[in-house]
């Protein structure tokens, strides 16, 4: 079964639907990329699924529930985190801080979390008491995701996570992707470096005019030559 199923979602911020009938299934050990231009409906379909816009048709089917329209704390507790592309981080709170604030919906000791979060990212442990704001853009997107990590979801949706980062770190914070998901949580994500992450997506679905153009692993998308001359830039 599907860890999280879109069918035929149609949504947006009123006046005319961004998303036009948008289909994605993705299991718990996926990682699901979403490419496409600019417009496309990438972003959008992250914020339709964690509550952030309004569904006006369709299903969002995650946990065996149609989840549209719900609240974002709910999902949260419900198992699904979200990183948005900017503002992801509390500048002024320490690293630490930050990660516990991403377990605001636990009622148990998340320490052994916070370890196991640290033990991803290491460069973390080593700032923990550092406010997040002096950080580099690749840390702070590290402690963006150990926070969404600290509510140990079952599906972690990334909205540009390489977004403005040097070509070290955009490795780097792949490299993390997989091994998160080698631990055992989804991966759903919107990525500009579209050839790069495809490369190590089992699924991928190119979007145009909110709705799906393309639909494969990611190598199949890479070697799809229609694929590669309009979304990946020949």
């Amino acid at each position: 079964m599907a860890l999280i199923e879109l069918k035929h979602v149609v949504g947006g911020y009123g006046g005319a639907p961004i998303l036009n009938g948008v289909n994605i299934a993705i299991e718990k050990t996926d990682i699901g990329v979403i490419v496409g231009p600019n417009g496309a409906g990438k972003s959008t379909t992250l914020k339709a699924i964690f509550g952030l816009l309004k569904v006006t048709g369709g299903t969002i089917d995650f946990g065996g529930e149609n989840i549209a329209n719900s609240l974002p704390d709910k999902l949260v507790s419900k198992g699904l985190s979200f990183v948005p592309q900017e503002k992801n981080v509390f500048t002024s709170m320490s690293v630490e801080e930050n990660l516990e604030m991403g377990a605001f919906t636990r009622r148990d000791d998340f320490r052994q979390t916070m370890n196991w979060v640290y033990g991803m990212f290491p460069v973390l442990a080593e700032k923990r008491r550092q406010p997040a704001g002096e950080l580099s853009g690749g840390q702070r997107q590290m402690v963006a995701m150990g926070r969404a990590l600290m509510s140990k979801p079952s599906l972690l949706m990334l909205d540009e996570p390489s977004a403005g980062l040097s070509p070290r770190y955009v490795i780097e914070i792949f490299e993390t992707i997989q091994r998160v998901n080698k631990e055992g949580v989804g991966i759903l994500m919107v990525e500009q470096n579209a050839r790069q992450a495809l490369a190590f997506a089992s699924k991928g679905f190119v979007l145009a005019g909110g709705q799906n153009r393309f639909t494969g692993t990611g190598q199949e998308l890479i070697a799809d030559p229609e694929v590669a001359k309009s979304f990946l830039g020949g």
